[in-house]
This record gives C-alpha cells, structure tokens and sequence, in this order.
C-alpha cells in the first residue's frame, strides 16, 4: 500500500479576523436599499450612518431636496435608518457624497 501525503484542507471563515477587530465588514458601509410596497409604490431606506450624526438633519435637508415624505426608523439592531418616499438611492447616494458624510467607496446601493 502507498501512503500518500496529502493534507486536508481546514474550514476558512473570512470574517475571522474582522471578528478579531471587534467588526465585521457591513459596519463601515451605508447600505441604501429599495423595498416594494403595494403596487408601483416604494420605500428608500439608509442604513450604517455614524451614530454621532444627526439622522433628523440629514432627514430633513433630504426631503427639501426630493421634495419627498420621510421618517427615522429607530431600531435595537441596526440604529437609526432614514425611510423615504420613492426611489431615491442614486440622488441619496449623491446627496451623501456631495455633503461630505461618507465617502463614495462606503456606499453600498441594494435592490433591483
């Protein structure tokens, strides 16, 4: 019989050493998602701010802007998420940028 040398390969978990940090990725990103209601209607939602800044600032100085409806969801998980009317990711995501909030490489853009 031949032995054969071979090595098994072990599990890899890449979020190994992000949970080292204390984080894992998703933290440093803002999530901007769309969620579908009833019929054509929809929802934009803003996830992952800073928790130091002020969600009803940025809250208001958005719906001057898209002259759109919208609310701060607050949850135990997830922390403050900015709710709007319609489909605004893009024009959030600019809005962000171009405000200097976050930078363009945290954003990440959800949905169809």
């Amino acid at each position: 019989m031949v032995e054969l040398d071979i090595q098994i390969p072990t599990t890899f978990d890449p979020f190994a050493e992000a949970e080292e940090f204390g984080r894992t990725g998703t933290k440093d990103y803002v999530h901007i998602r769309i969620q579908q209601r009833n019929g054509r209607k929809s929802l934009t939602t803003v996830e992952g701010l800073k928790q130091e800044l002020s969600s009803d600032k940025i809250l208001k100085s958005l719906k001057e802007e898209f002259c759109c409806n919208g609310n701060v969801v607050h949850d135990k998980e997830l922390g403050k998420i900015i709710q709007l009317q319609g489909d605004q990711r893009k024009k959030v995501a600019h809005f962000l940028v171009n405000a200097g909030i976050v930078k363009k490489e945290q954003i990440k853009i959800h949905g169809f």
